[in-house]
């Protein structure tokens, strides 16, 4: 017989069985934490599937009610609209036209939800110019800052006076919180929030959506968006827009920035969400779609994680199914 005692302190006692494990938990889910990112095209007649995101539609106006219902049967707090526009030009002017397919899809939403959950709506260009950055150019090229806050200021007064109840501002321009709240007291539209894209890196995880968006980017975003390898530069980031009043910070993407996103959460006044982006979704779907790993494991296992690191809110292309899992127990 063995004289080695028997270890006083067992850690394993508390996850003996689902109920304990479930009693224990540190990091809960729960529908009202989620967002769903939706893509409407102008002039679709019916959902056309998105080759690399399976499950992810681009919807019609007319497919579009239906999305905000089933999001806000399950509980789901938000959907996030992007619009697809037919036509784009150098200044992105489809995102400010009133009838352009992100306002139109911004009416039919509030109308849908109606007040079940929060409608949002990106504030950025790249959907809407014809080079596929997120501003306008100057006359070598580059992205002016200055100039593209004129187009966001009109864009923001667009979104408020088509009903969204949050502005994503996901365009990376210096100074862009400042200029929008500005532009949006000023007419009134103190009611609506900012949620500002603080952390938003120069990220390889945004293929699929720009398939999503059909992106015709050519080139990067590096002079915007910032350096994968900078960690304090996404603190430094989301402590400048809270300075400049926004509502809501945001780290993206999520998984490959978690040590980012817990320094955001630590130090942040604000509610603070993460993105998990489309090429994080795609990643998981196409290895469950081989047999490689568990699906609702994995899915369920990526979410905690981003909840865990920090993020008060996830937006994620799984929300739906997810809080239907949730609200069935199926989460553990």
């Amino acid at each position: 017989m063995s004289s080695t005692p028997a270890p006083r302190v067992r850690p394993r006692r508390l996850r003996e069985t689902p109920a304990i494990r479930r009693l224990v938990s540190e990091t809960r889910l729960d529908p009202a934490e989620l967002v769903l990112p939706v893509f409407v095209r102008e002039g679709a007649a019916a959902p056309l599937p998105i080759a690399s995101m399976p499950g992810v539609v681009q919807h019609s106006l007319d497919s579009l009610p239906q999305a905000i219902d089933e999001a806000a049967a399950v509980g789901v707090g938000g959907v996030m609209l992007f619009g697809v526009p037919a036509v784009r030009d150098a200044r992105g002017s489809g995102a400010i036209d009133p009838d352009g397919i992100l306002n139109l899809a911004t009416r039919v939403a509030v109308e849908a939800s109606a007040g079940r959950l929060v409608v949002q709506t990106d504030l950025c260009l790249d959907e809407f110019t014809d080079h596929g950055h997120c501003g306008v150019l100057d006359e070598r090229g580059r992205v002016d800052n200055d100039a593209t806050l004129e187009r966001y200021t009109a864009m923001a007064l667009a979104q408020a006076r088509a009903g969204s109840e949050l502005l994503g501002l996901s365009g990376m321009m210096d100074g862009q919180v400042a200029a929008v709240r500005d532009a949006l007291d000023d007419a009134g539209h103190h009611d609506v929030s900012l949620l500002a894209y603080s952390a938003k890196y120069a990220s390889a995880f945004y293929g699929p959506f720009r398939d999503a968006v059909e992106s015709t980017l050519e080139g990067d975003r590096r002079t915007y968006q910032l350096d994968p390898g900078n960690r304090r530069e996404g603190l430094r980031e989301a402590m400048i827009d809270i300075d400049e009043g926004a509502d809501v910070v945001m780290v993206k993407p999520a998984g490959s920035y978690l040590d980012v996103l817990a320094d955001v959460a630590a130090a942040s006044e604000v509610p603070v969400w993460a993105y998990q982006v489309s090429g994080e979704y795609a990643m998981i779907e196409a290895a469950a779609a081989h047999g490689w790993i568990d699906r609702k494991r994995a899915v369920v296992e990526s979410v905690r994680s981003i909840r865990r690191a920090g993020a008060d809110v996830v937006l994620t292309y799984w929300a739906v199914e997810l809080a239907e899992w949730i609200r069935n127990g199926e989460t553990a």
